[in-house]
C-alpha cells in the first residue's frame, strides 16, 4: 500500500469503477473512470464512509455548487469506499443526497484511494481528500483533512478559479480581481 499521497505534477492514475449515478430504476448505476476524466477539468473528492454525520454536508455543499463548477467546465466526481449499492441506498434514504448531480463511485477495492495515498493509516478508509485535476490528467491541486473536519467547497472553486487563469493570484485571490500579471 502508499503511504505517499499523490502530489502537484503528477498524473492522476488510471481507474475504472462503477458509480452510482443516480436514483431512477434502471438507470442508477455506470462505469466511471479516468476515460471519463479525459480533456476537461475536474474536482475529485473523497469522504469516509457512507452514513455518517460530516459526510452528508460536504456531498450536499458540493451539489449546491455543482453550477458553479459547470461554469467553469468542471466535472465534480465523489469518492467513498462503500459500494454502488451503499451509495444508492444511503441517497434513497438521505434527503439531502436524493438530488446529487454527479456521480458517487465505489472504491470498494480501496485501489484509488491506495493508489492517491488518501487512505487514514489504522482506520483503513479514505481521508477528506480533494484533487483538482486539469484537462492533461495532472494534479494541480490537492487538500487533504482528517476524518472529523469537513472541507470548504468555496475554497475548491476560488483554488480552481485560479488554476484556470494560468497566471500568478495573490493570496487571498478571488475571481475577478487581478492577478499579479495583469
Amino acid at each position: 500500500m502508499t503511504s505517499r499521497v499523490l502530489g502537484i505534477g503528477q498524473k492522476f492514475p488510471e481507474f475504472s469503477t462503477q458509480a452510482c449515478v443516480s436514483i431512477e430504476k434502471g438507470k442508477e448505476f455506470q462505469t466511471m473512470g479516468s476515460t471519463q476524466m479525459r480533456g476537461k477539468w475536474n474536482v475529485v473528492f473523497f469522504w469516509p464512509l457512507d452514513f455518517t454525520f460530516v459526510c452528508p454536508t460536504e456531498l450536499a455543499e458540493f451539489n449546491k455548487d455543482l453550477n458553479n463548477f459547470r461554469d467553469r467546465e468542471t466535472q465534480v466526481l465523489g469518492v467513498s469506499c462503500d459500494s454502488q449499492y451503499v451509495h444508492l441506498a444511503w441517497r434513497m434514504s438521505h434527503p439531502d443526497l436524493k438530488n446529487l448531480g454527479y456521480p458517487m463511485l465505489a472504491d470498494n477495492k480501496k485501489e484509488l484511494s491506495e493508489a492517491l495515498g488518501v487512505l487514514h493509516p489504522t482506520e483503513k478508509i479514505p481521508l477528506r481528500a480533494t484533487y483538482i485535476v486539469d484537462p492533461e490528467g495532472t494534479v494541480r491541486w490537492v487538500s487533504i483533512n482528517d476524518l472529523s473536519v469537513g472541507r470548504n467547497v468555496k475554497e475548491v472553486i476560488r483554488t480552481l478559479d485560479a488554476l484556470q487563469t494560468d497566471e500568478l493570484c495573490p493570496c487571498n485571490w478571488e475571481k475577478g480581481k487581478a492577478t499579479l500579471n495583469g
